[in-house]
């Protein structure tokens, strides 16, 4: 199978997951949060992403979270991807894209997860860090990276950094 057609395969399986919640984005049930894209530059000009492990499945994904009251977007996302990761940096006020997700909740309710992505150049990393017994970090090339998470929109923008310069 090819990767373009594995790609297709889990683009259907994203959508037919947020068609069953159609209802509920109508209706205005659905959650907003803000993530931080984290990246670096590597010797031969090139990048890399930040991946983490989400605590409930293992999935990989990004750093996000919930708005939080006094921050601006970019500097929520700045938060969680020190909280998440460990990682340090300035993220850009401007919305680098968006993508959606089945967020399921502490009481069994899933909701679609729309999340403001924002560029964040990491400047520093640490080991310890509020949530490193419950995640798992891993940096790696954005191709790498686009093959390992489930949303089509979230690959698309791993993918578009292939071509950012740090």
């Amino acid at each position: 199978m090819t990767p373009q057609l594995r790609d297709m395969k889990k683009v259907k399986t994203q959508l037919s997951r947020l068609a069953a919640h159609a209802k509920t984005i109508l209706d205005g049930g659905s959650a907003q949060q803000y993530g931080a894209l984290c990246f670096r530059a590597i010797a031969d000009d090139g990048v890399e992403v930040l991946l983490v492990t989400t605590r409930e499945t293992g999935r990989w994904t990004i750093p996000k979270g919930w708005p939080i009251e006094g921050l601006a977007p970019h500097e929520v996302a700045e938060r969680e991807a020190w909280e998440e990761a460990g990682v340090k940096g300035r993220a850009k006020k401007r919305i680098f894209g968006h993508f959606v997700y089945i967020k399921s909740l502490p009481d069994g309710l899933q909701v679609p997860a729309f999340v403001e992505v924002h560029l964040l150049k990491a400047r520093d990393t640490k080991k310890r860090f509020p949530e490193c017994g419950e995640r798992t970090i891993v940096w790696m090339r954005p191709a790498e990276a686009a093959s390992l998470v489930n949303e089509p929109e979230l690959r698309g923008l791993l993918r578009r950094m292939e071509k950012h310069a740090a």
